[in-house]
């Protein structure tokens, strides 16, 4: 069995990690990074901590409008997908990387007129908020995808709703088995900044909306350090680079007790949700990390596609409003992280599901689709290619 794997931003990277293992015991990979976060803070290492092999292929999209990094993905992945011809294209998550990937799969044909099956990580994850691109760039996925690989029981009703249930199995959350494998060997990745200030809290933002707008930046900021300084605690705040943009453009000065440092890897950040006393964050990932590290979790977003957490008790949802944030960190009970902490996610065996799925299909003879009959094939002229019938 041969699988393309696509992944274009950090939370891919580490989602990709376990399934990569996993799949090279028996099959072959290729992984393609889109390039969508280039840096090497933001992309080389977490494959080093990974310990997953550098792509086979980088893209090199870099930032842009979404549109523009898109379209260039686009263009730039259906010719690796012709010629490696897989039998599958995985993807994960939500991201413009996500997008392009489950479009050219779902369009591009092989010269004997087949296609390749695609299969999404995370299918059926809903935050119900359309202004969100990450919410449209899932829900397009899901309805291209031949196999939409569930998390959860909730994700998995989702998909029931949306007409999408034969396609669909619930093969637990591919997280779990990341965040185990690294929680043993985070100890010694404690930032020096972080271990020199314990019972911190961890704050992460970069969303546009949290952090485009300076003032509501300074808003969430202010009233975290404000709640810090009342409960005696320091705030480790690793900043994303949107975010270090807009505190440096607009000359923002952080508050006494946070503590900025850069962007860490994958380890480092296991190791400070482990060390936290609490999280502030406005990540879908680090939401489900922190329940996973048994720490609070409050959410700087409207919504939540990891309601589950909130059910338990173990996460707030305060959006961007600085008095709800101030108030769920006053909350004594909330903050003492002692009630119940459900087994949501899975078992830490998902990857080897994943891979178990992927196989069945194949055996079933499903592995490679027939393209759509108005499909035409790329580079056999005088036919057009996927991307050039796009852009007319």
């Amino acid at each position: 069995m041969k699988v393309l794997t696509v992944v274009g931003a950090r939370p891919q990277f580490v989602k990709a990690g376990p399934v990569s293992r996993a799949l090279r015991k028996r099959h072959t990979e290729l992984l393609v990074h889109t390039g969508q976060h280039y840096d090497d803070a933001m992309s080389a290492a977490f494959f080093r901590d990974l310990e997953i092999p550098a792509p086979d292929v980088n893209l090199e999209v870099g930032s842009g409008l979404h549109g523009e990094q898109t379209g260039e993905m686009l263009r730039r992945l259906e010719p690796v997908v012709l010629e490696h011809e897989p039998d599958w294209v995985l993807v994960y998550g939500d991201t413009n990387s996500t997008l392009a990937a489950a479009v050219v799969s779902s369009k591009v044909a092989y010269a004997d007129g087949r296609r390749p099956l695609l299969a999404h990580v995370e299918a059926g994850l809903r935050s119900f908020n359309r202004n969100m691109p990450e919410e449209r760039n899932r829900v397009v996925a899901d309805h291209l995808a031949d196999l939409l690989l569930a998390p959860t029981t909730a994700a998995l009703e989702h998909l029931a709703r949306e007409g999408l249930a034969e396609r669909a199995e619930q093969v637990g959350d591919v997280m779990v088995d990341a965040w185990s494998w690294a929680a043993e060997r985070a100890a010694a990745h404690l930032p020096a900044e972080a271990a020199a200030r314990p019972g911190f809290i961890l704050l992460t933002l970069h969303r546009a909306e949290n952090v485009d707008d300076p003032a509501r930046l300074a808003a969430l900021i202010d009233a975290l350090a404000t709640s810090a300084a009342a409960l005696r605690a320091p705030v480790i705040f690793p900043v994303h680079p949107r975010t270090r943009d807009i505190l440096d453009r607009h000359a923002m000065a952080l508050p006494a007790n946070v503590t900025d440092i850069e962007p860490v890897g994958f380890l480092e950040m296991v190791a400070l949700e482990r060390g936290a006393r609490v999280i502030a964050t406005d990540s879908g990932g680090v939401q489900k990390e922190a329940y996973l590290a048994g720490v609070p979790c409050v959410t700087l977003r409207t919504e939540t596609e990891w309601v589950e957490t909130v059910d338990a008790g173990w996460n707030r949802v305060v959006g961007g409003d600085p008095d709800a944030l101030r108030a769920a960190l006053a909350d004594v009970a909330f903050l003492a992280g002692d009630r119940p902490r459900p087994d949501l996610y899975g078992d830490g065996q998902t990857a080897t599901r994943i891979v178990s799925a992927l196989e069945r299909r194949l055996e079933s003879g499903t592995a490679t689709a027939a393209a759509p009959a108005d499909t035409q094939r790329v580079g056999a002229p005088p036919e057009r290619g996927m991307t050039e019938a796009v852009a007319t």
